[in-house]
């Protein structure tokens, strides 16, 4: 069975930062491509960042370049977002996920997704 949970979510003020961790099981995590989404209040779900299997590659919604890092452990079946410079905009339910089809950013579906955790930026 496959099982993602979230954690590190939070409410932060405007420039500061939070860790996004995933604890993942029940999957050959070390082989899977691994994402972070998001969705915002009446938006759609979008793809915050990609991770491939072995980490060497990874790719980022255009608006959180060079604000977050996705990594991962394949040791201990993690997956993590480092969220830097924290902006209202970035306030959404923060979804870990596996196997995501995505079109210009918008997730079309995933093969699964954890329960979610809040990020709230506001001062």
């Amino acid at each position: 069975q496959v099982q993602l949970v979230e954690s590190g979510g939070g409410l932060v003020q405007p420039g500061g930062s939070l860790r996004l961790a995933c604890a993942a099981s029940g999957f050959p995590f070390s082989d899977s491509n691994m994402s972070w989404v998001r969705q915002a209040p009446g938006k759609e779900l979008e793809r915050v960042a990609s991770i491939a299997p072995s980490g060497r590659g990874t790719s980022y919604l255009g608006s959180v370049k060079g604000r977050f890092a996705i990594s991962r452990d394949n040791a201990q079946s993690i997956l993590y977002l480092q969220m830097n410079n924290l902006k209202t905009e970035d306030t959404a339910i923060y979804y870990c996920a596996q196997a995501c089809t995505v079109a210009d950013d918008t997730v079309r579906r995933c093969d699964d997704r954890g329960q979610g955790t809040q990020v709230t930026v506001s001062s």
